[in-house]
Parts: structure tokens; C-alpha cells; sequence
């Protein structure tokens, strides 16, 4: 079972093998793929720093702890009509996001996000909603 917050559920959907560091993108990649082979794995929804936080490069201010991180997440749970501490499979957390969540939402909770300016969490979530999963990396 893996443990993640809010906002990583959106990230894992635009995932292309980018990130803060070689260790963070290898964790990354492995939970990724783990998700997109096996969407049965079961994932805790937790509040503050998950699994993939542990691998958030220590280059100064701490990412993870930041209260708009914080909001992000209850947003992102929010609209997906989930809470934390819920145990729940990928499969269906895609069902949620196939549900409650249009492209368009990524403008909107994920407005401060660095990463939102690529568009690939919008694209992640158009294949959602087409019913591919979670995009191959390679």
C-alpha cells in the first residue's frame, strides 16, 4: 500500500519522468508504473509528506511542509469528493477523477503549481477521462 496526499494524485497523472532530482524522479517513476501495471495497489489518502515527498530534494525551504502545498491537497480532495485517511485502489481514485474533475480544474487548484504551465497534468487528465490510465514513461 502507498501512502499519498492530495495534490500527488494530479501529479501522478502528468507524470513524464521530470523532477527535483535524480532520486526523487526513480521514486517517482517506480510508483508510477507500479500504479499504471497494477491499479488494483491500494493507496492511503494521508495529510502532510507521503511517499513521494521522501525523496523531495533538502535544497532549503521544505516543499512538502508549504501551506499552500496544504490547500492544494484539501482541494484536490475536496472536488474529488474524498478524505484523508481513506484507503482507497488506483482504480478507483480514476474513477473519481473520471467523475468530478475536467481538465480545466488544473487551472484552478493547482493555480500556484510550477509544473502547471507544462499542461501535462490537463493532458493526464483527458486520458482519464478517455479511459487509457496513467501514460506510459518511458
Amino acid at each position: 500500500m502507498y501512502m499519498l496526499r492530495g495534490h500527488h494524485l494530479f501529479c501522478l497523472l502528468g507524470y513524464r519522468g521530470m523532477g527535483y532530482s535524480k532520486e526523487y524522479v526513480e521514486n517517482m517513476t517506480l510508483l508510477h508504473q507500479t500504479l499504471r501495471d497494477n491499479p488494483k495497489m491500494r493507496i492511503q489518502l494521508v495529510k502532510g509528506p507521503d511517499q513521494l515527498c521522501e525523496k523531495y530534494p533538502n535544497s532549503g525551504e521544505y516543499h512538502c511542509q508549504n501551506d499552500n502545498i496544504y490547500e492544494r491537497d484539501a482541494a484536490i480532495l475536496e472536488k474529488l469528493g474524498l478524505k484523508i485517511g481513506q484507503i482507497l485502489t488506483w482504480e478507483d481514485i480514476e474513477s473519481h477523477i473520471r467523475n468530478y474533475i475536467v481538465p480545466s480544474d488544473i487551472q484552478i487548484v493547482c493555480e500556484t503549481c510550477s509544473w502547471r504551465s507544462y499542461g501535462v497534468c490537463e493532458e493526464g487528465i483527458k486520458e482519464i477521462l478517455e479511459g487509457k490510465g496513467l501514460r506510459e514513461v518511458k
